[in-house]
């Protein structure tokens, strides 16, 4: 069976780059408009082409020239202003620009026509008008497509994320699987044994996030193993916690040894944000930790003099590499049972 070659658009630090070739798939390109994320791309895959620019500054032509000998067109345009819709499942136009990416993702596949492509995303998209006129010119060029929601705790990812996955060929019936274990990694499973792992002493381990001493002690106070701030006497509460109906009773809390985590998101390393505390430690999760929960290598690079909030947006927006890396056996299987 030959090798196949992908194309990774909007590859942020490498999630899905870092799957597929597990998988056994090159990467031949990749497209990034961040050049500090590019940066933490190329040093982890130097042998991809990285591309440091806007997608829609990539002519057609430069589409065809690098599209030569691609099978797969892979991406995740940025879904940022999906996540913020509330339309109770309404198809609606969305005014954010970044919405429309979706529409560059699907020129690069019109113009370079692999015989497969693959799509990420929040599970919101499917609520937007692109989404469905992208799938709909999809298939008046002949792609078979299938998708839906997944969650990424059944694809050996230690974190409960609700994603949505896209697989399509030109010549394959597609029939991805929902789930492709009912076992589900924990967050013991994922960050428990780093000191046998030799990653006590990684230079990401000393970052995370930092606090006043009166929010340093009301942490120090919080149960250890799930406890959140609502275990603690309401005179603990922050002043914004007590008002009625206030949502995000996360914040401030423990995340579970014996569970998976929750969704890694760009502020996971604030727990104002999230339930983004250690199991036991009085701190947020390090970068490190939080690179493991979404399921990156322990020797993925990040560099360490980079904003942490920068660290945590590019992995908390990454494809998690177990997801990718499925989607990609799952294309070979196809090759192979033809």
């Amino acid at each position: 069976m030959k090798k196949l070659h992908a194309i990774d658009l909007f590859s942020g630090c490498g999630g899905l780059t870092t799957g597929l070739e597990e998988a056994g798939i090159n990467v031949r390109y990749a497209v990034e408009l961040d050049s500090k994320i590019s940066m933490v791309y190329h040093v982890n895959h130097p042998q991809t082409v990285m591309v440091n620019s806007d997608i829609k500054d990539i002519s057609d032509s430069e589409f065809k020239k690098m599209g030569k000998n691609i099978d797969i067109v892979a991406g995740c345009p940025p879904c940022q202003g999906f996540t913020r819709i509330n339309s109770k499942n309404k198809i609606q136009q969305y005014s954010d620009e970044r919405n429309l990416l979706i529409l560059d993702y699907f020129r690069a596949i019109k113009i370079i026509n692999p015989e497969f492509i693959m799509m990420e995303n929040v599970p919101e998209i499917t609520r937007f008008d692109k989404f469905h006129q992208v799938l709909s010119d999809l298939q008046e060029l002949g792609y078979k497509i299938d998708y839906h929601i997944i969650n990424v705790k059944y694809f050996g990812v230690a974190q409960s994320r609700k994603r949505l996955v896209l697989i399509g060929s030109k010549h394959y019936e597609i029939n991805f699987p929902k789930k492709k274990s009912d076992n589900v990694k924990t967050v013991r499973d994922a960050i428990g044994d780093l000191k046998i792992r030799k990653l006590k002493d990684d230079q990401l381990q000393r970052i995370h996030s930092h606090h006043t001493e009166r929010i340093q002690n009301i942490i120090n106070m919080i149960p250890k193993n799930g406890g959140s701030r609502k275990d603690l006497p309401l005179k603990y509460w922050l002043e914004c916690h007590k008002k009625k109906n206030v949502g995000f009773s996360d914040v401030y809390g423990r995340m579970r040894w014996d569970s998976p985590a929750p969704t890694i998101t760009g502020g996971c390393l604030s727990p104002s944000k999230g339930r983004f505390l250690h199991p036991e430690k009085n701190r947020s999760i390090t970068v490190r930790e939080a690179a493991l929960l979404q399921g990156f290598p322990d020797n993925y690079y990040f560099d360490a003099k980079l904003p942490k909030t920068l660290l945590a947006q590019m992995i908390g927006n990454a494809i998690p590499p177990e997801v990718a890396k499925f989607q990609g056996e799952y294309i070979l299987s196809l090759l192979k049972n033809r």
